[in-house]
């Protein structure tokens, strides 16, 4: 099993289900894209793509001019080749703009232990039949993706009270998933040290805001990596299974 993942800042990475994966023995490679590192030429070679969060937004192309050799990618790997894909706030967002949808700026930012609930649709899907219809998990975002409708390739999987696209899914091999379910223990003191995620967190939940939402986290923590545990199980046996 051989996973190219795609970084914009050393700490978000798969977190909990990047030791999972490291478990399996996994080959990871992974491309610290703001640090310069580039996205290897040949990616068909690649079973999976893991794309993570980061502290930019996708129209910033011009402070981050990376941003338009990935979008590049990420589509050759998803719609040309159509391989498996897990994008993850950041990385959901990308694959939102390559399938034909916009990223705007949220009528109210989404930071703090919150609620995603379910449609219908995820009865019958690869990756979340088995979840509950709502659970709680981290958010930390002030943009989101819009203007899927018309993309008849989209199914919606779960929604908030201010996000509609919290999980969407590109024909059934890609998924974008707005919220954090791959958070380990050490996720959000770490995250609090950079200076964007500190400013969104204060401006959101107030001065010293950090402390509390790490609580709250740690008090959601055993659900949320049993989550990623399940996603994990079922991302490797339903759409790996066939490259394994």
């Amino acid at each position: 099993m051989e996973i190219l993942i795609l970084q914009h800042i050393k700490i978000e990475d798969p977190g909990f289900i990047k030791d999972l994966m490291i478990k399996d023995g996994a080959k990871l490679t992974t491309i610290e894209l703001d640090e310069g590192e580039k996205i290897p030429n040949d990616i068909s070679k690649f079973d999976a793509m893991f794309c993570m969060g980061g502290p930019m937004d996708t129209w910033m192309e011009k402070e981050y001019p990376w941003l338009v050799d990935e979008k590049k990618r990420i589509k050759e790997f998803v719609v040309d080749l159509k391989k498996p894909y897990l994008g993850f706030c950041l990385g959901c967002q990308l694959l939102g703009e390559v399938v034909g949808g916009r990223v705007v700026q949220s009528a109210n930012p989404e930071i703090g232990m919150l609620n995603v609930n379910f449609s219908q649709n995820k009865k019958k899907d690869l990756l979340f039949s088995k979840f509950p219809e709502k659970i709680t998990s981290l958010q930390w975002h002030s943009y989101e993706v819009q203007d899927l409708e018309s993309n008849k390739d989209i199914t919606l999987l779960a929604s908030s009270p201010e996000t509609k696209y919290q999980i969407f899914k590109y024909f059934d091999h890609a998924y974008g998933i707005q919220f954090h379910i791959e958070v380990k223990d050490t996720t959000v003191n770490e995250w609090g040290c950079v200076p964007e995620y500190k400013a969104a967190l204060e401006k959101q939940l107030g001065p010293n805001a950090l402390k509390k939402f790490n609580s709250e986290a740690q008090i959601n923590m055993k659900s949320m990596n049993n989550y990623s545990k399940i996603l994990y199980d079922n991302f490797k046996k339903k759409l790996l299974k066939p490259q394994l």
